[in-house]
């Protein structure tokens, strides 16, 4: 009995100790909730953008930074972000922008979207100033239209071009008899070529060079229109290797000064007329979201669906899972309240059996109420297929889209099992076909035409939903298909794109189609709350900040390239290349 109350009592301790930990947390937020709503942007301000955050599709929150106070702990979306800017250029209390364009982790389409909200802004006659201690090319793709750009005296600015690199596996799987049993159609999908060669095709070094050309075209421009260089001049800087330090961005005429931190400050508290750094009030793009409230106005409303990462089959929420968004697209298509869609498409591809269960529903979906979508860096292949049938579509100048191919891989591990660690395999079965495929035996001819048939069932499928859903024929679009990936304005040129636009040029092409003379939007799938973001976000946040911040962004993507190679093994795939190292 003296034990029973000795863990009674210690129990009920433990349960009031809790529970007073959980009423200050909850006071905590509470009390961070009320300041937000009581913030206001103080006169003088200056809003500050930091190009190294990642502005995704959707909103993003960080409750634990929420609570502690370290920062405004919901990040804006990539649209929350364009209506920010937006809204600065009105805001009285917002004298100008100052730009952070060290790293830019955000995607060429993004970046445009960014570039032009901001070029909008200038026109408002207010200031944009941008500052890294060094610059890379993808920082300065959105940093040239400030007014004046400013670099560390001892930094830089990265202007050597844009290239392209793929990681092959040949020579490594060989070493280890390891034989990949690859089945595709389409002469360009490139998504398989790591398994099959030791280096590119000359289908996939041509299509490559050709949207690489056009992303690089579209810097260059740029530049040559904020700065007033030469297009020649400036392709000749980058050929000729000319900007290897910050005296020679200054020189060239790419930065207007040469400062440290605290000069530019001092700047910028003279454009404001304030008399010290100290009383400038810088507010983060965070804090600005906090205050404003960024709402559509009028009785219609446009459902927003967010197609964001690979598509999947099954359920779950870190992908565009055909589950999840069947009976999302449901939901949508039978409330009544909701006049059209825009379907946000910012994905690579995946499944192709996910893909086309998501690419039934938008069929029905537009039965009943206009369907629009909206193209972001990505809608390539699997991205593709689901876009295919909408009503209308556009894309960013800079998407890469298109990638109408697929593909399925079958590893064959007997060699290595037998020869490398003794490991061998025997079976016993009812029928001929039982074990196929099979990982642990090389596939007989009759074997190999079933996979190939079947992936070339799933491109016939694949191009007669695009040929149905943009009323061209399947031998056209065959011809621009293969796996061939394009750019924006390119895919408008052949017909796998209506026109050019944003996200805002969707919603008011889905108005116009469902004749609204205003709306509102909702946002689905819809975000998490702030505490199921703090109980299921927070783990998985920190692991993956832990993780990048010890190996580095650049292996980081290379162990996610690993992650989807085991992904795809034995499923039939529309997705574009995995392996993919950027160097802009």
């Amino acid at each position: 009995m003296k034990q029973f109350f000795k863990t009674f009592f210690a129990s009920l301790l433990a349960l009031i100790i809790f529970s007073l930990i959980g009423i200050v947390l909850l006071v905590s937020i509470a009390a961070s909730f009320s300041d937000e709503e009581q913030k206001l942007t103080a006169t003088n301000s200056v809003l500050v953008i930091d190009l190294a955050e990642n502005f995704e599709e959707q909103t993003k929150s960080d409750p634990f930074s929420e609570i502690m106070r370290q920062k405004n702990g919901k990040s804006p979306s990539l649209t929350q972000l364009i209506g920010l800017i937006q809204n600065a250029k009105k805001d009285t209390a917002i004298k100008g922008i100052y730009i952070k364009c060290a790293q830019n982790p955000n995607g060429y389409a993004s970046s445009e979207e960014i570039r032009t909200a901001l070029l909008d802004f200038r026109k408002s006659n207010k200031f944009i100033i941008a500052y890294g201690e060094t610059i890379s090319q993808k920082g300065y793709w959105i940093a040239n239209v400030a007014n004046q750009i400013y670099t560390h005296p001892q930094g830089g600015l990265e202007f050597s071009g844009f290239s392209y690199e793929t990681l092959f596996l040949k020579g490594l799987l060989d070493k280890l008899e390891i034989k990949p049993q690859v089945f595709y159609a389409g002469k360009f999908k490139s998504a398989t070529e790591p398994f099959r060669y030791a280096q590119m095709s000359e289908e996939n070094k041509l299509q490559t060079s050709v949207w690489l050309n056009a992303l690089y075209t579209s810097f260059i421009q740029g530049v040559s229109d904020t700065r007033g260089i030469e297009v020649n001049a400036l392709k000749e800087m980058s050929n000729q290797g000319k900007i290897q330090s910050a005296n020679d961005a200054l020189e060239n005429n790419l930065v207007d000064g040469l400062l440290y931190d605290d000069q530019v400050k001092k700047l910028i508290a003279k454009k404001i007329r304030v008399s010290k750094s100290e009383e400038i009030s810088f507010v983060t793009i965070n804090d600005y979201l906090a205050t404003v409230a960024l709402r559509g106005s009028g009785d219609g409303k446009i459902a927003i669906i967010y197609a964001d990462g690979d598509i999947e089959m099954g359920k779950g929420s870190d992908a565009i899972t055909s589950d999840v968004y069947r009976t999302l697209i449901e939901e949508i298509k039978n409330d009544e309240s909701i006049d059209a869609v825009v379907l946000r498409v910012n994905s690579p591809g995946g499944s192709a059996l996910a893909s086309d269960i998501i690419w039934r529903e938008i069929e029905l979906l537009k039965k009943e109420k206009p369907v629009v979508v909206s193209m972001g860096n990505y809608a390539a292949s699997g991205g593709y297929y689901i876009a295919c049938g909408a009503d209308s579509i556009l894309a960013d100048a800079n998407t890469i889209t298109g990638s109408i191919g697929v593909f399925s891989v079958i590893p064959n591990i007997e060699g290595f099992m037998k020869n490398k660690i003794g490991i061998t395999f025997d079976r016993v079965k009812t029928s001929q076909y039982a074990d196929a495929p099979s990982s642990t035996r090389t596939m007989n001819a009759t074997e190999q035409r079933f996979m190939q048939s079947g992936v070339d069932s799933v491109y016939h499928t694949f191009t007669s939903r695009v040929a149905k859903g943009r009323k061209k024929t399947i031998e056209y679009i065959d011809s621009i298909a293969q796996g061939r990936v394009w750019i924006g304005v390119d895919a408008v040129k052949v017909g796998l794109v209506d026109k050019i636009g944003n996200l805002n040029d969707a919603l008011a092409t889905a108005a116009r189609m469902a004749k609204l003379k205003g709306y509102s939007t909702k946002s689905y799938p819809e975000s998490k709350s702030f505490i199921e973001e703090l109980i299921t976000g927070y783990e998985d946040n920190i692991k993956t900040k832990a993780i990048k911040e010890e190996i580095g962004e650049a292996q980081w993507q290379v162990l996610q390239q690993v992650k989807t190679v085991k992904q795809i093994m034995g499923k039939t795939q529309a997705r574009l290349p995995i392996f993919v190292v950027n160097h802009p």
